[in-house]
């Protein structure tokens, strides 16, 4: 005996959720077969690390201010993955710095003092037959530049206090025909009543320019002095005379 075939139509209700079902099943089909999921179909915070191959992420992946320290594996950010000039003096823990070589001998250096005892001597110009030129004084110690008659520079030397004594070196500047002496002079007691000694002198010959370098030094009995090079320059042409070097000072 044939059974009766059912011939009732399905419902409305029923079609459209059968259409429902097999448009969710080939969405989510589609979307593993091609590699196409959206944030929309992943639950929050369900994504790890293990689920993300290794270099995928971008800078362009990452919302701006979003990844912090406690992001960040410690010493796994190296120089070359901080742009330049970016680092600042507040990103820094000052005490894990160490110290700059070069300020080592700092740690001795208690006072300005070292540098008190250096008097430069600045390019000083003379002019010929003119009253000396004061280039350093130290205690009662002075030393002068006078440019003489004949454009000679000359250095000279005067005290404050008796049984003090100066000194000046002989040098040879040049070669040849363009060979320019300095002399120096000794004098082992400088009393105030002296007035200026001459200690050193520039010898030029006929050239109507010169230059040489000189030591000169001086002492007090009560402990001050100084001594260092000082250079002299004539230029007969111009009728003057230009000092100017450096003295340690003693005292």
């Amino acid at each position: 005996m044939k059974l009766p075939i059912l011939r009732r139509r399905p419902s409305p209700a029923l079609v459209i959720s059968i259409i429902a079902l097999f448009v969710s099943l080939s969405g989510v089909s589609y979307g593993v077969a091609t590699g196409f999921i959206d944030s929309r179909e992943i639950k929050n915070n369900e994504i790890r690390s293990r689920d993300i191959r290794n270099n995928e992420v971008r800078t362009r992946d990452l919302r701006n201010n979003e990844v912090r320290g406690i992001d960040i594996r410690n010493s796994t950010v190296q120089g070359r993955d901080i742009a330049l000039n970016t680092v600042t003096g507040e990103d820094l823990n000052e005490s894990t710095l160490g110290k700059v070589p070069s300020a080592t001998a700092a740690d001795a250096a208690t006072s300005a003092g070292a540098v008190d005892t250096l008097k430069i001597i600045p390019v000083t110009t003379v002019a010929m037959g003119s009253p000396p030129v004061v280039l350093a004084s130290h205690g009662p110690l002075t030393l002068s530049g006078e440019c003489a008659a004949g454009a000679i520079a000359r250095l000279s030397v005067s005290t404050t206090e008796n049984d003090s004594a100066a000194a000046g070196t002989n040098t040879s500047t040049g070669t040849g025909p363009e060979t320019y002496s300095g002399l120096g002079f000794q004098e082992a007691d400088v009393d105030s009543a002296d007035g200026r000694v001459k200690i050193a002198e520039l010898s030029a010959g006929m050239a109507i320019r010169g230059y040489t370098v000189t030591t000169a030094s001086a002492f007090a009995p009560t402990g001050k002095g100084f001594s260092g090079e000082v250079a002299l320059y004539r230029d007969s042409s111009a009728s003057s005379c230009r000092f100017h070097g450096s003295l340690s000072l003693q005292g």
